[in-house]
């Protein structure tokens, strides 16, 4: 079953007979956080300051001192930022499991962008409305997806190029999702749902985004050897529909482009210089996750030859670990190199099977440390995860614990103050956002107060699900949502439509 289809199903059983959610009632008293090192998610240097928090929003900042009637959160030694606005999430079924998103605020991930890499929920305004009936502790946003609107237009008959009256429907739909609040449109164009699309049919849809002041989000059709070809599409679409771009979870995933991360940050600083708007967000891990179709980009998956050449290219059959198989549950958490030697069959017999039985999700070890390092010293990409609740990736629960704990603090690849305006005015900007991403006076607050010196990582491969360390408390909209290692129950967070 294709993977739009099956998402459509999953979304549409999960959000039946939502309960109505009355609007959280703000505390009673005004909030003061003292003497904490505050980080206003400029990029610029750290200041010590009182911060008070009235209803939603920061009141004030600076040397003032609290009144008798407010509470006070002491907050020397530790780093206040604004929340963290995660652009590349996949919570949208999670937060009905888990609405107060454990994994996510743990992280201080207070805002999430959901419906990338070209699937979302539809309709998008029925989402958004189900999200403000079932409150979650996060703030949430949506994307409109290309495969999305492609299966809703073409059905199953979506193997093939689009005709006119089919791109027109599609471009009515896009319309439609932009009117009901999406932030713009994202594609999958290395899924089988959205590859067959020409560059000219996401032209179309992306132009109706621009006319909303959306942007473009996209995996790139390729993230192995044609990742090049694959960037100069996504600025070609940018600069065609006049629309800003997004390149999603950037990276150089097979053997032919390790150590061409620099290449291609070069061809996009050229674009910049040109005048388009192209920006890009990264995760901080070396192993990516999908579709183990993904692994074969010629699409001839009963073909030994070509899935040889598709292991090859990822390092081996050890390098792919199955962690969702309807189909043979028993292989999942293992490599394709352990199940083949378990059965004493090849590798890519294997690999035959299982695509034949259906599928299976995997996490894939195939990107170089030191090509992470070269995207996340760019000036233009910012920090995403890729994950979500449930996922089973450790992006899902330790990104941005990892960057701050191991990027910054451990390996010094970069400076506090630019990471955490990677993680907050950074996404902010790029989404349009006026009033979070950053500790201002009349800005809301949403507000991340850690420790610099213990904020870790703590999910594995093996323990996905395992959560982060260093997060002392979570602000969303002024309400205290983690504290001590532990959710409060609070879900103060909001629906938040493109306007």
């Amino acid at each position: 079953m294709p993977k739009a289809i099956c998402y459509f199903l999953s979304f549409a059983l999960l959000s039946i007979a939502l309960p109505r959610v009355d609007s959280y009632s703000q505390p009673d008293k005004s909030i003061v956080i003292t003497q904490a090192t505050v980080y206003d998610g400029s990029g610029g240097p750290s200041f010590r300051a009182n911060v008070r928090i009235e209803g939603d929003r920061i009141a004030e900042i600076g040397s003032f001192r609290p009144r008798v009637d407010e509470e006070i959160i002491p907050a020397r030694n530790l780093v206040l930022a604004p929340g963290f606005i995660d652009i590349h999430n996949h919570s949208e079924v999670g937060l009905d499991r888990d609405p107060a998103a454990a994994s996510q605020i743990s992280q201080g991930i207070t805002t999430l962008a959901v419906g990338p890499d070209g699937y979302s929920p539809w309709t998008v305004g029925d989402y958004l409305n189900r999200r403000e009936q079932r409150r979650a502790a996060v703030n949430v946003l949506s994307f409109v997806g290309h495969a999305t609107v492609r299966a809703e237009v073409m059905g199953g008959d979506f193997k093939r190029a689009a005709t006119e009256e089919e791109i027109t429907k599609m471009e009515s739909l896009v319309e439609q999702a932009m009117r009901e609040g999406a932030f713009g449109l994202s594609s999958g164009l290395e899924y089988d749902e959205g590859h067959p699309a020409t560059t000219e049919e996401v032209i179309r849809l992306a132009r109706v985004a621009a006319r909303h002041r959306g942007i473009y989000m996209s995996h790139i059709r390729d993230e192995a050897d044609l990742v090049m070809s694959a960037i100069e599409e996504a600025i070609r679409i940018g600069r065609e529909a006049r629309i800003p771009v997004q390149i999603s979870h950037i990276k150089m995933g097979t053997r032919g482009v390790w150590g061409k991360a620099s290449a291609a940050a070069a061809m996009i600083d050229r674009a910049r210089r040109a005048g388009l708007d192209i920006t890009a967000d990264c995760y901080p891990y070396d192993a990516w996750a999908s579709t183990i179709t993904v692994l074969i980009p010629s699409r001839r998956y009963d073909d030994p030859m070509a899935v040889k050449r598709g292991l090859d290219d990822v390092g081996g059959a050890a390098n792919v670990l199955v962690t969702n198989c309807s189909a043979h549950r028993d292989y999942e958490g293992k490599t394709l190199e352990e199940i083949a030697r378990l059965q004493s069959k090849p590798p890519v017999d294997v690999y035959i099977e299982i695509v034949k039985d259906g599928g299976a999700s995997i996490v894939c070890r195939s990107m170089k440390q030191s090509d992470i390092r070269v995207f996340y010293r760019q000036s233009w990409v910012m920090v995403s995860s890729d994950g979500g609740i449930g996922g089973r990736h450790p992006r899902g629960a330790g990104t941005f614990p990892r960057v701050l704990g191991r990027f910054v603090r451990e390996w010094k690849w970069l400076a506090l103050p630019e990471a955490i305006r990677k993680m907050t005015s950074m996404p902010a900007e790029r989404l349009g956002l006026k009033d979070r991403g950053m500790i201002r006076k009349g800005m809301k607050a949403d507000l991340v107060l850690f420790n610099p010196r213990t904020i870790i990582d703590r999910s594995t491969f093996k323990d996905p699900q395992s959560l982060s360390e260093g997060v002392e408390r979570v602000f969303v909209n002024g309400q205290t949502v983690w504290l001590k290692g532990k959710t409060t129950g609070n879900l103060s967070g909001v629906v938040i439509r493109n306007r």
